[in-house]
């Protein structure tokens, strides 16, 4: 079972899914794409609202897909929404205790999962369980503490540090990236191949769309909510952050990029 202290410090507030389901295959998994053959079985662990899994099943096919996460609620949703493929489908479960037999699939992958974890190794060890020798453990998670953005803002500036400050007390760790392989390595996962890559928001649409979703998360969403209860912040800094979202989106030329280091491990 999931360790107590640990807490999911997004949650499913729509700002927050407005986020998740921008994600695809090809901007969240570009890594994975040249290891995806036809007929493979995946799991996709931390599913959230199922568009990175969706794009696998498409690439995979007719092989197995399963999408899972600790939300029955979000996983509900993704299978109503993506009933009509028929070599997809979605499951809750719990990434430290997975609901499958070992060796069940090729490839196991997560996307920004193990910053939210307590113990990411023991769900690295886990991941590697079910998945079949010579098959394929994939991970990506962004590193925090590399995000740069311009226009500067004071207030953006705050909200990075009290980012790390939630996470941290919820038992996370927002600066996963550069843990990745040690992680591995501790996991006894050791033919790994490392490689990096960022998102990068410029043009109006995008900083648009970014900073609109940040707005509402820095109010809205269970992160607002933990920084409050937690004694972390106030309702009245927490306008101010979003009001910085929305001015830094609406500037005339502004950029925001974040690096994502990826691991991918072969099982023996």
């Amino acid at each position: 079972m999931a360790p107590m202290a640990e807490r999911y410090i997004h949650g499913h507030h729509p700002s927050v899914l407005q986020g998740h389901r921008w994600r695809t295959a090809e901007n969240a998994a570009a890594y994975l794409l040249p290891s995806l053959t036809t007929g493979a079985s995946v799991l996709d662990v931390g599913c959230g609202p199922g568009t990175i899994t969706r794009d696998l099943a498409a690439r995979v096919a007719p092989g197995r897909v399963v999408g899972m996460d600790r939300s029955e609620q979000i996983v509900a949703a993704a299978a109503a929404e993506f009933s009509d493929r028929a070599n997809l489908e979605f499951v809750a479960g719990d990434v430290y205790e997975l609901p499958f037999p070992s060796g069940t699939f090729d490839i196991v992958h997560a996307h920004q999962v193990l910053q939210h974890l307590e113990q990411p190794v023991t769900a690295l060890r886990e991941m590697a369980r079910v998945c079949r020798p010579g098959g394929l453990v994939a991970v990506r998670d962004v590193d925090y503490a590399s995000l740069i953005w311009s226009p500067a803002d004071p207030l953006l500036d705050r909200w990075l540090a009290l980012y790390h400050e939630v996470a941290l007390r919820a038992a996370g760790e927002p600066d996963a990236g550069r843990h990745l392989p040690e992680w591995f390595a501790r996991a006894g996962l050791e033919d790994v191949a490392v490689t990096s890559s960022t998102w990068t928001f410029t043009d109006l649409e995008t900083r648009q769309w970014w900073g609109s979703s940040w707005a509402g998360r820095a109010r809205e969403s269970d992160f607002a909510h933990q920084a409050i209860d937690a004694g972390l912040s106030t309702a009245a800094e927490l306008d101010g952050i979003a009001q910085a979202w929305r001015s830094w989106a609406d500037a005339p030329v502004g950029l925001l990029a974040m690096i994502h280091v990826e691991v991918i491990a072969t099982i023996h």
